[in-house]
């Protein structure tokens, strides 16, 4: 049977608009498709919640895949194997609290995961605003103003569409860029000691990696901080190539909204 150019175009097409259509409207709208995000998604999809990844990239996985200084291997701690241990990825222990995991497998099986429990991932998507209301006379984020990443690139003047959600969350490791939305456009003060982004502190893996699942909360109605990002939010530090804080912070932040979602 031959295969005609057309209906091929016509598939990608009518598929993807209709994906793109069923998540206009969502119910945990994530910014970031790095670990924490896959594995707040993970859980999130898995008990019944409309769950939506945006990514600014073509890749998604954050800072998986580079490993330590691309040398593509990981380390998670015993705290945080638990997590890898119900997805089926391998690890190996390389001494007591050390486990390393391969880089591609994590990165590959979390999306993999997420999206076979049905969370739904757009990558080459970027975020350049929230979308604000005022309900029952307190401001809150109540979805994400969108727009091609090309077309940022290309610094062409397109108009961005709307997504609304119940939740947003801000999986965009170092750089916080809901939280500096929140921050530097609309001047909101967060849900920090200063009311601002304190900025994230140099690598010293364990107060970092302690620190990552205790920010893991709401910094502004309808908006909660996950992994790098909670700690730039928070002013920790950062943590490098070891990643069971992170994998603690998605699940954490799937737990806090399933609360509030009443599930």
């Amino acid at each position: 049977m031959g295969l005609d150019e057309r209906v091929i175009t016509r598939a990608i097409i009518e598929r993807y608009l209709k994906k793109l259509l069923e998540n206009v409207e969502t119910e945990v709208a994530l910014v970031g498709a790095g670990p924490s995000s896959l594995v707040a998604a993970y859980y999130l999809a898995k008990a019944g919640v409309k769950t939506t990844v945006f990514e600014k990239k073509l890749s998604i996985g954050g800072g998986i895949w580079g490993g330590g200084m691309l040398f593509n291997e990981i380390v998670v701690q015993e705290a945080g194997k638990s997590i890898i241990d119900e997805l089926g990825i391998r690890s190996e222990k390389f001494m007591e609290n050390y486990y390393t995991v391969d880089a591609i497998e994590l990165a590959t099986t979390l999306a993999s995961k997420a999206m076979q429990a049905g969370a739904k991932i757009f990558n080459a998507i970027m975020v350049e605003d929230v979308q604000v209301r005022k309900i029952n006379g307190q401001y809150r984020v109540t979805g994400l103003v969108i727009n091609w990443t090309p077309v940022e690139i290309s610094g062409l003047h397109v108009d961005p569409l709307v997504i609304t959600s119940k939740f947003v969350v801000d999986g965009t490791g170092h750089d916080a860029e809901v939280a500096r939305i929140l921050q530097d456009k609309m001047g909101f003060k967060l849900n920090t000691p200063t009311g601002k982004i304190m900025g994230e502190k140099s690598m010293w893996a364990e107060p970092a990696e302690e620190s990552v699942p205790e920010n893991t909360k709401e910094i502004f109605p309808g908006v909660y901080a996950i992994g790098m990002a909670a700690n730039a939010v928070f002013g920790s530090h950062r943590m490098g190539p070891v990643f069971g804080g992170m994998l603690l912070s998605g699940k954490k932040v799937a737990e806090l909204i399933l609360k509030e979602l009443g599930k």
